[in-house]
């Protein structure tokens, strides 16, 4: 084994035999501290409540040696929400990763550029014209926003290839359209299945269970060992294309294969629950200042997206007892100050 060191203390290269791997000190210490910041929001979603369970408490229950109450709230109805709450923020902050990282541009998440919403269109007409339950609303989810990243990827498309700024500028429409189209169905929909599905198109993990993560989970983790299979070469892409190309990649085929996988985790997401916004577009900005580094930066950003998305689960369902918010609504407000924060630090750059 050989290890090289490029740069002060910025960057490892670990070679053993054929195999290279990058390690950059401060990407690894961050991932490490969000991980751990992963595990202590998960417990504090198992033990905070109005029927307080103690860490100690907690850990007996995981370990099948609790008392029955502590089973019942901890294992039965807690544990769920927060496993499904923790896999649909790892899968927005990688899908705003990957499509980050394809378009160049921060705005690039798949909230903003419709494929959130066309999941979203996808599920509803499942849920309002079928009977076919949780997995044909996962099904609809799926084949919406795939259908829709079709048809933004082909608009898309100029004589020399992909436009990453055409693309967001195309998905921003899409999405206002499928948005229109969605109150439509939900205009048009019965009084009971309308306020069903009100409620799921703000973004709720309230309900969620065992069934519901049995089939979230396999999609989400063939969904990031996927994306992190294509991390080298998207911190390639993000060159130009020009120099991307005299390095040996074919931009085209990754920015496919990166929708591709975006998409898949993104209706992933929508599917378990609902189209949540602003954790796609803000876990990969957060996470590339957090580690300083170049390039994707996406278990950072999965990790950021499962942290930010259980802790504000948590606030949403605790802070306004004895109500309980869907979370898209908190994740909104957060995400629009934190928008509204970032551009303002920009503005006083550019004044500067």
């Amino acid at each position: 084994m050989t290890v090289l060191s490029h740069g002060p203390a910025r960057s490892r290269v670990i070679r053993l035999a054929q195999w290279s791997l990058v390690v950059r000190p401060r990407a690894a210490a961050v991932c490490s501290a969000l991980f751990l910041a992963l595990l202590a929001a998960i417990v504090a979603a198992l033990s905070v409540s109005v029927n307080f369970v103690p860490v100690g408490g907690v850990l007996a229950a995981l370990t099948g040696h609790g008392t029955p109450a502590e089973q019942l709230i901890v294992v039965q109805l807690r544990l769920p929400r927060a496993a499904v709450g923790a896999l649909v923020g790892l899968a927005l902050g990688l899908a705003g990763a990957l499509f980050q990282s394809v378009t160049r541009n921060p705005l690039g998440s798949p909230d903003v550029i419709g494929f959130d919403t066309g999941a979203a269109t996808g599920a509803l007409i499942a849920m309002l014209f079928t009977a076919g339950g949780a997995a044909a609303t996962s099904l609809g989810a799926v084949l919406g926003g795939a259908g829709t990243a079709a048809v933004v990827f082909l608009l898309s498309l100029r004589h020399r290839g992909l436009a990453p700024l055409r693309l967001v500028l195309v998905g921003i429409g899409a999405g206002a359209l499928l948005a229109a189209l969605n109150s439509l169905l939900i205009v048009n929909a019965q009084v009971y299945d309308a306020q069903s599905a009100a409620v799921w198109l703000v973004g709720n993990l309230a309900g969620s269970d065992w069934t519901k993560l049995a089939m979230l989970a396999p999609v989400v983790v063939v969904g990031a060992v996927l994306a992190l299979l294509l991390e080298r070469s998207l911190a390639v892409g993000e060159f130009a294309d020009e120099r991307a190309l005299s390095l040996g990649l074919s931009t085209e085929r990754l920015r496919l294969a990166a929708m591709a996988v975006g998409v898949l985790l993104a209706s992933a997401a929508v599917a378990a629950a609902g189209p949540i916004s602003f954790v796609a577009l803000a876990a990969p900005q957060l996470a590339r200042r957090l580690t300083r580094a170049s390039g994707p930066n996406l278990l950072a950003s999965a990790l950021t997206g499962a942290v930010l998305l259980v802790l504000t689960d948590l606030a949403a369902r605790e802070a306004f007892q004895p109500r309980q918010l869907p979370v898209g609504v908190l994740t909104g407000v957060v995400g629009g100050l934190y928008l509204v924060w970032l551009l303002g630090r920009e503005w006083k750059k550019g004044r500067a």
